[in-house]
């Protein structure tokens, strides 16, 4: 048998426990570590595994050589020190998104991770989801005809999510569900249609400097022919949250609503959902070939710098 590839996970917020999860599954992976700066929330992992190391400074992890492979589920704000220090290190990294919190750090990280040779990759499940494949294959086939309009709509009942309390997640700095959603819709656009461009953004704050945007409109173009593209998002409304990847073809609309669901219209039918047959692929599984040196499919960070391009684009307001 191979040897296990060991993984450190720094970061275990709700998302870092879920990434725990998928490794987890996959018996070719072996958890080696877990750090968080909450001592308290390394605690809850200590039962289900014995044989990995606590840490509450990301230095001691790195300091392992046996592990070969970081994932990193900070904040925005601390992405870019402890990701050089990663590549620094050698090691393997799978990154959150946004992949920092500014373009210049997300170039330098794309840069550093490209120069080291190292495997990098940033968290974009959606990338990796049947109804995505489906979604690309509907347009690419040409059953909704000439592309005419792109629309995204975010809409929350609040921000936080209940299950994404944090001090920083509501921030203005760091926080708010334009980096913490929209980049996911980015990168799918991008990767369907192109790189999106003439951002003209309009942003609405409340009036605590410490919190996240409440709403924005965003009017972007793409290449090809595409006039307009629309982003819209609100938060603290009265409905439960929604969110709507919607494509307008002169032979029928598609729309792929809160992440996994693809509605079809055409003339001669309204709103059918399309069934999902295919399997999501496995991250891990991805990242796993990779590193065996096979052909792999990854998000790299290169696709993170050109979303993070138009995240602070829409933020510039």
């Amino acid at each position: 048998m191979r040897e296990k590839i060991k993984v450190g996970l720094i970061g275990m917020g709700a998302v870092g426990e879920r990434i725990l999860r998928q490794f987890r599954q996959n018996e070719e992976f072996e958890i080696a570590a877990l750090c968080d700066r909450n001592a308290e929330r390394l605690d809850k992992f200590k039962a289900e595994l014995p044989d990995a190391t606590m840490h509450t400074n990301y230095l001691d992890v790195l300091q392992d050589e046996t592990i070969k492979l970081i994932y990193l589920g900070v904040p925005p704000k601390f992405h870019h020190t402890i990701a050089m220090d990663i590549i620094k290190s050698g090691k393997h990294l799978l990154c959150e998104k946004p992949l920092a919190n500014s373009i210049e750090e997300a170039k330098e990280m794309c840069e550093a991770a490209v120069n080291a040779g190292i495997i990098h990759a940033m968290n974009f499940p959606m990338a990796y989801s049947p109804a995505f494949k489906l979604f690309k294959d509907k347009l690419h086939n040409g059953e909704l005809g000439k592309i005419k309009k792109v629309e995204l709509h975010l809409q929350f009942k609040q921000w936080p999510r209940e299950w994404q309390q944090n001090d920083w997640i509501s921030s203005r700095e760091q926080g708010g569900f334009i980096r913490e959603v929209a980049p996911h819709f980015i990168h799918m656009i991008h990767d369907t249609f192109g790189e999106l461009d003439n951002v003209h953004s309009f942003v609405e704050f409340p009036e605590d400097e410490r919190l996240c945007e409440t709403s924005f409109s965003t009017f972007l173009t793409l290449p090809g022919g595409i006039p307009v593209v629309v982003f819209n998002g609100i938060a603290g409304i009265g409905q439960q949250e929604h969110l709507s990847f919607k494509v307008f073809g002169d032979k029928g609309t598609l729309d792929m609503q809160n992440w996994s669901i693809l509605v079809q219209t055409t003339d001669e039918k309204n709103g059918e959902i399309i069934k999902l047959d295919e399997p999501e692929k496995s991250l891990p599984a991805e990242l796993l070939k990779a590193i065996r040196g096979d052909k792999a499919f990854l998000v790299s960070f290169k696709e993170g710098h050109q979303v993070q391009k138009v995240l602070e684009r829409i933020l510039l307001n």
